[in-house]
């Protein structure tokens, strides 16, 4: 019987209980934490939030501050913190933690830990619970996008604690005792903040506070009884409770960017319900969302992967906005530190998230991404630029200028109504200039690039054939979205013309792209498998394909179908050869590309993700059928080390929910999806215009992996990409499965068919 998300599929035998599953119950919070700084298996922490919410809250196994906040393999837990981090390279931003103890008064993130244990967990995108084992304690909590409540059940009678720790870099706890209420800030950060930031707090407690002792200073310390006003580089309060054996303390809290007063009105979320009412309207919110996709399969574990990996795709970018009194939409700016009205979104890198994370919300979420176009619209206009990194304000991190590609394609799909022309000013701009203080920011080497076509590799810029790429395609974007807006072509055709700028960095010679000196010629040394220099977090096998806009281009360059084919057929058929002397040891991304066996393939970062569709463009469909199902049952999991890779802000998991539809985006800006090959029996998707998508692939599975047929709408469709206004009309797929490919030209399948069949895809 198949499994999906409206049927029964447990029974609970010693009650003889049937027991529905919803999106939300499939979805595994866990996946990718079993990471460290030398492997990620996805670098991820267990998000308890809300579908974009402005609060995270997670366990945390790591030392308060470090960037690895929680990893499964770590058995003991200092505590529960608020946390604002995409990233544990990037880190994190208003920030402070709450951990519950018993006996003895401690502040200290060693002393006052508890060992834990997997078996007495439980961790949902709404909630979480586990059992404090060295406190006698069980810790609840749940959410809203802005507030939270915790639930200590104490398992000792008399003295238990509850810890609240603001953290370092200037912070501040005021407790009311009376009004058993705390008010605090807290400032820690990595970056990205203006001068005046504070992350404003505010914690009510259903319980007596005894006493108080508290901190300014940090870990070092001495607790200080009676001290409920605490102001310094640490701040810190212990509560003394004296608790009943069995009695649950129940905690409120919520936060603001803004100020003291609108973090108690944000408290106001949690609309005086009970635990359990929060944690089930969260729980329902998440349904909602999460719900917009409805999956029939007959694997419980393919379920468990698609939702683990679509609450990865809601999570990020994050709200930054709040609701002020008045019901209006306010934002504290990151940027230029005011409080201006309008939508405000951050914790996201475009260098990740163009690629599918977007348009999977202009596909499923487009009035989500309506919102966020405006926070971008005013990101511009307080700061001069579009963020490409921003956490909260602009990061200093990654290349390219890929907010062109993110408006652009939002503008031509319909989703951004308004802001138009502040955004078309805005991209515009950033690819003519640079940020003052951030290079990541625009367009570092913008001149050169203009002048002579690429960014020069001995001009003391570094990652150069990237960024040349990258600009390439996003002044396509850019050409694209001033078409959509009808600007006249005497206006846009530069960047038409600059577009063609990716086949300076073509070397004949070896078929791959090349970084290039100021005089013309190509770097000297040339080493395909070297990461980094010319490239960023990869090499020239991973950038070489990095022409999304222009595949008919590159296959010209390289010679025709065939050789194209034999290129990208090289990357995952040769040795998983390295040169890290750039970083000067072994980054992450190069041990994981190391030990997929992918070959060169190096799924867990992203610029080579889109690479196995082009197998579309050369006549060789089969191929970008065979292999993307390969690394969806190879590098993908609903387990701790679930991931290849970084998981880097729903990027690598909405390449998941893509690909299991069966088709991408691999050029944004298009309009267009390639085809790929559905992975499940059945999928439907509820558009926000009413309209449904449905895929149909009868008997798919891991052997009959390849598509004979694709009908849309009850007609044959022979194309290798498909409208995706096509698809936004409401349309039916229907996809004739097979365990050989249906197409057969120049070159060989993976599986090396042994009759030639009628070509039905692509040119």
């Amino acid at each position: 019987m198949k499994q999906t998300i409206l049927t029964v599929i447990a029974i609970i035998a010693c009650f003889g209980i049937a027991s529905a599953t919803s999106p939300v119950d499939y979805v595994n919070p866990l996946v990718g934490s079993q990471s460290s700084h030398a492997l990620s298996a996805g670098n991820t922490y267990p998000a308890v939030a809300v579908p974009w919410g402005m609060n995270f809250w997670t366990p945390v196994t790591g030392e308060m501050g470090n960037g690895w906040t929680y990893t499964y393999q770590s058995n003991t837990l200092r505590g529960f913190k608020q946390t604002h981090q995409p990233s544990p390279w990037i880190n994190d931003y208003g920030q402070f933690s709450i951990m519950a103890t018993s006996g003895e008064p401690v502040f200290d993130q060693n002393k006052r830990a508890s060992w834990f244990s997997h078996m007495a967990e439980e961790a949902k995108p709404y909630y979480y619970k586990v059992y404090l084992a060295s406190h006698n304690i069980h810790a609840e909590m749940t959410v809203t996008s802005r507030a939270a409540m915790m639930r200590f059940t104490m398992g000792n009678e008399g003295r238990n604690n509850i810890v609240i720790d603001a953290m370092d870099g200037g912070s501040m706890i005021s407790v009311d005792k009376t009004n058993r209420r705390i008010t605090g800030y807290t400032t820690k950060n990595s970056g990205g903040v203006p001068r005046n930031f504070k992350n404003y707090f505010v914690i009510e407690l259903d319980h007596d506070i005894e006493n108080v002792c508290g901190v300014e200073n940090g870990y070092n310390d001495t607790l200080k009884l009676d001290k409920t006003e605490c102001t310094g580089n640490h701040a810190g309060v212990v509560l003394v409770l004296n608790a009943d054996r069995g009695e649950s303390v129940n905690l409120r809290m919520a936060s603001s960017f803004i100020s003291p007063e609108q973090a108690v009105l944000n408290l106001k979320e949690l609309k005086d319900g009970t635990f359990d009412e929060v944690k089930e309207r969260s729980k329902a919110e998440w349904n909602e969302v999460l719900g917009r996709v409805e999956v029939e399969d007959d694997n419980l574990d393919h379920l468990r992967t698609f939702y683990s990996c679509l609450y990865r795709s809601v999570l990020f970018p994050r709200s930054l906005y709040e609701i002020d009194a008045q019901g209006n939409v306010m934002h504290y700016s990151p940027y230029n530190g005011k409080v201006l009205p309008g939508y405000m979104f951050t914790d996201t890198g475009f260098w990740d998230t163009f690629r599918s994370l977007f348009p999977l919300l202009n596909l499923i979420y487009p009035s989500m991404n309506e919102k966020m176009q405006q926070g971008l619209a005013n990101a511009y206009r307080e700061s001069g630029f579009l963020p490409e990194w921003a956490s909260p304000g602009h990061r200093d991190c990654m290349v390219g200028n890929n907010s062109a590609s993110v408006v652009a394609d939002a503008i031509i799909q319909g989703v951004t109504t308004q802001d138009q022309e502040t955004l078309w000013e805005a991209v515009t701009h950033g690819a003519n200039s640079v940020h003052p203080r951030v290079s990541s920011t625009g367009r570092i080497g913008w001149e050169y690039y203009n002048s002579l076509g690429y960014v020069p590799c001995d001009v003391g810029i570094n990652e150069s054939a990237a960024r040349t790429l990258e600009y390439a395609y996003d002044d396509w974007c850019i050409y694209q979205m001033g078409k959509a807006m009808g600007k006249p072509e005497s206006e846009i055709s530069i960047y038409k013309d600059r577009a063609q700028n990716y086949r300076n960095l073509f070397d004949t010679e070896t078929k791959l792209m090349r970084g290039k000196k100021k005089d013309g010629s190509f770097a000297e040394n040339f080493n395909p498998f070297k990461w980094g220099g010319d490239f960023t977090e990869g090499n020239s096998w991973h950038y070489t394909w990095s022409v999304f806009h222009d595949p008919d281009g590159l296959i010209n360059l390289m010679g025709g179908n065939s050789q194209f084919a034999a290129m990208l057929d090289s990357v995952m058929t040769m040795a998983p050869l390295y040169d890290d002397s750039y970083y000067g040891f072994t980054i992450h991304e190069i041990r994981e590309m190391q030990i997929s066996g992918f070959g060169q393939y190096a799924h867990g970062n992203q610029p080579i993700q889109h690479m196995l569709y082009l197998y579309n463009y050369c006549g060789q469909p089969w191929k970008t059928q065979y292999w993307v199902r390969e690394v969806m049952n190879r590098l993908y999991k609903a387990t701790p080390d679930g991931y290849c890779g970084d998981e880097d802000n729903g990027q690598t998991s909405a390449w998941y929910v893509f690909s299991a539809l069966g088709f991408y985006p691999v050029c944004p800006g298009s309009g267009q999806y390639v085809m790929g090959a559905p992975y499940y029996n059945k999928v439907k998707i509820r558009l926000e215009n009413g309209k449904k998508l449905q895929i149909n692939a009868k008997d798919v599975s891991d052997t009959d992996r390849f598509v004979q047929q694709y009908q849309v709408n009850g007609k044959v469709h022979n194309l290798n990409t498909i409208d995706i206004a096509t698809l936004k009309k409401g349309a039916t797929i229907d996809a004739t499965m097979g365990n050989t490919p249906a197409s057969y030209q120049k070159g060989e399948s993976p599986i090396a068919p042994k009759k030639k069949r009628t070509y039905l895809f692509g040119k």
